[in-house]
C-alpha cells in the first residue's frame, strides 16, 4: 500500500484571540517530502498556524491529522516526539552560552547522573555545522556571533532533532546569498532523504526558486493551493493582495535641498580588531532618499551604529545640518539632533517586547512631544498614538496590547513609528523590510517617499535589488567596509551593483 502523499492535514483550524480572528476555519495539506512554501501577509496567520503545527499553541477550534491520524501537541516537547521541528523567524538562543550548549539545550547527553557529554555535544555540532558549510566553533559563545550566524546556528539547533517535518519561518532573513545557497542545498538534501519542509518567506523569488508547492493565506483564511511549477510571481501577488506589485515609488523631477548629512572618512574597527567600516564618505540632502546596498558583512549596520553614536569608537567627522557631531556625543544628544534609527534586529534592539504598542511608541518622543512641566500629558500621548496607528495602517485591536503579540510587519511599523514621532531630519532605516510582505514592503516604501518629500533625509540599508532600485534616489554599494560606488537613480543598473558589492571580498 503506498503512503499518503499527505502527511499533514488540518481541518477547520481557527485561532480566535480577543478582538481578533487569527485563523478563520483553515483547511491545510503539507506534502510528504516536499518543499511547502506559505506566504501571506503580515497578519495573514502564517506564523499562528505554524505555531498550531509546531504545539506551541492550541487551536480554538478545528483538527490536525498526522499520517492518516488525529493528533493534538499541548507542548513543543509533544509535536518533536511526533517528529515535527520549528525554527523561528526571531532568534530563540541564549547569547551566554556556547553553540553547542544551545543546540542540545534542554536534551542534553548524560547518562543517568553522570555530568553532561559535552565533548560528545561539541562533536555532533560540528558535524551539524560541518553540514551547513559554517566554520563555527560548538565552543563560541553565541552572543559573540553574528545575526546571520545565529540563524544558521537556530537551524542546526532544529536539525539536531531528526524531525520527519521541519518548519523554517523566514530562514533567509539574515543570510547572505552565500549562506542562503548552503541552506537550499541542505533542504534539497533532506527532502531527498524524505523530509517534509515548510518553508515560510516574503522573498517570492527565493520561494519560486525552493518550493515545490505553494498555500497562500489571506486576513485569517486559506486563499489558494498550486505547485509551483504552474504558477509564477504575478499570480501570486494577484493571490495574496489582489493587485500587481508596484516596481517603483519615486516620481520623476524629485527636488532635493541642502545636505543634511556629511559624512567625511568615516572608519571603525571592531573588538576583534577587524575594520569594519573603511574610509567611507558620502552625503545626503534633505528630501532624498539614499539606499546602501550590500551583502552581510559590508559594513552597513555599523556604519550606521557610527552615525547614530551607539559605537562611539570610530575616526572621521560628522555634521548634521551643517552642525559638528562630535565622535563621543551620546546617542540621546544625537536624537536630540535630529537622527533617527530603526535598527536591522527588532527582538533584540527595536521592542520593548512586554510594554505596551502606546509605550513603544512614544518611549523615544515624550521629551519632545508629550511632556508639559514636570508630567507627561495622557491626552497628548493618547492623540498622538492613535494618529500614528492610523497613519502606518497598524493592525492592533488595542494600544494596550503588548507589542510581542504582534506580527512582525506591524511590530516594525511600530520601531518606525517611534522614530517618526521624534521628528527627525535624518532618518536611518537598517533593513526596514526585513521579515515584512509585500504589503507591507509597499507602506514603508510609500511612507519612505512621503517623508522625503516632506524635506527629511533618508538613508536606509538592504541587500534585496529591487528593494534598493524601487525607492533609492542614490544608491551607495558597500563591500568589505567600503563605498565601492555611488551611483544616480538613472544610471543603476543591477549588474553593476552586483559587482561592486563582490569587490571588497
Amino acid at each position: 500500500m503506498s503512503q499518503d502523499p499527505i502527511i499533514l492535514r488540518t481541518r477547520g483550524i481557527s485561532m480566535l484571540f480577543p478582538g481578533t480572528v487569527a485563523l478563520d476555519n483553515i483547511d491545510y495539506n503539507v506534502w510528504r517530502g516536499k518543499v511547502n512554501v506559505i506566504i501571506g501577509e503580515n497578519g495573514a496567520g502564517k506564523s499562528t498556524l505554524m505555531k498550531i503545527l509546531a504545539g506551541v499553541q492550541q487551536p480554538s477550534l478545528g483538527e490536525m491529522r498526522l499520517n492518516g491520524e488525529v493528533v493534538q501537541f499541548n507542548s513543543t516537547r509533544q509535536a518533536a516526539a511526533h517528529g515535527i521541528g520549528m525554527v523561528h523567524q526571531e532568534l530563540n538562543l541564549f547569547e551566554n552560552l556556547t553553540v553547542a550548549e544551545n543546540i542540545f539545550l534542554g536534551r542534553e547527553l548524560q547518562h543517568g547522573l553522570s555530568p553532561i557529554d559535552e565533548a560528545t555535544q561539541q562533536a555532533r555540532s560540528a558535524e551539524l555545522l560541518k553540514r551547513l558549510d559554517q566554520p563555527i566553533s560548538p565552543k563560541e559563545i553565541v552572543a559573540n556571533l553574528k545575526v546571520g550566524q545565529q540563524q544558521l546556528v537556530e537551524i542546526a539547533k532544529a536539525l539536531a532533532e531528526d524531525a520527519d517535518i521541519l518548519i523554517l519561518d523566514e530562514p533567509t532573513s539574515a543570510l547572505s546569498k552565500t549562506e542562503v545557497d548552503i541552506l537550499f542545498r541542505v533542504i534539497r538534501e533532506l527532502t531527498r532523504q524524505g523530509v517534509t519542509i515548510i518553508y515560510i518567506s516574503h522573498r517570492l523569488e527565493e520561494l519560486m526558486a525552493i518550493g515545490d508547492v505553494i498555500t497562500i493565506l489571506r486576513d485569517g483564511k486559506f486563499q489558494a493551493e498550486a505547485q509551483v511549477c504552474d504558477i509564477d510571481v504575478p499570480w501570486i501577488v494577484r493571490e495574496m493582495l489582489g493587485s500587481e506589485p508596484v516596481s517603483s515609488f519615486l516620481k520623476p523631477g524629485r527636488d532635493f535641498g541642502a545636505a543634511i548629512l556629511e559624512a567625511e572618512h568615516i572608519t571603525c574597527v571592531n573588538s576583534a580588531g577587524n575594520t569594519v567600516v573603511n574610509d567611507v564618505s558620502f552625503q545626503v540632502r534633505a528630501g532624498e532618499i539614499v539606499g546602501i546596498y550590500g551583502l552581510m558583512g559590508a559594513g552597513r549596520t555599523e556604519l550606521f551604529e557610527c552615525l547614530l553614536g551607539t559605537q562611539r569608537n570610530y575616526l572621521g567627522k560628522l555634521w548634521l545640518d551643517s552642525k559638528p557631531v562630535p565622535p563621543r556625543l551620546a546617542t540621546a544628544e544625537r536624537i536630540r539632533m535630529g537622527m533617527s534609527l530603526v535598527p536591522e534586529d527588532r527582538k533584540r534592539t527595536g521592542i520593548f517586547p512586554i510594554s505596551s504598542v502606546a509605550s513603544n511608541l512614544t518611549i523615544a518622543s515624550l521629551w519632545r512631544r508629550l511632556q508639559r512641566g514636570f508630567a507627561i500629558s495622557q491626552v497628548d500621548e493618547t492623540a498622538v498614538v492613535a494618529s500614528t496607528i492610523g497613519n502606518l495602517s497598524i493592525k492592533v485591536s488595542s494600544p494596550d496590547v503588548e507589542i510581542q503579540a504582534l506580527s512582525g510587519g506591524n511590530q516594525q511599523k511600530v520601531v518606525i513609528g517611534r522614530s517618526l514621532l521624534t521628528n527627525p531630519k535624518l532618518l536611518l532605516l537598517d533593513e526596514p523590510t526585513r521579515g515584512i510582505d509585500v504589503g507591507a514592503k509597499a507602506d514603508v516604501f510609500r511612507m519612505m517617499v512621503q517623508l522625503s518629500e516632506q524635506g527629511i533625509a533618508v538613508v536606509f540599508s538592504t541587500s534585496d535589488l529591487k528593494e534598493i532600485m524601487a525607492v533609492s534616489d542614490r544608491i551607495l554599494v558597500m563591500s568589505g567596509g567600503k563605498v565601492t560606488a555611488d551611483i544616480p537613480r538613472e544610471h543603476a543598473e543591477e549588474s553593476a551593483l552586483v559587482s561592486a558589492s563582490a569587490q571588497g571580498f
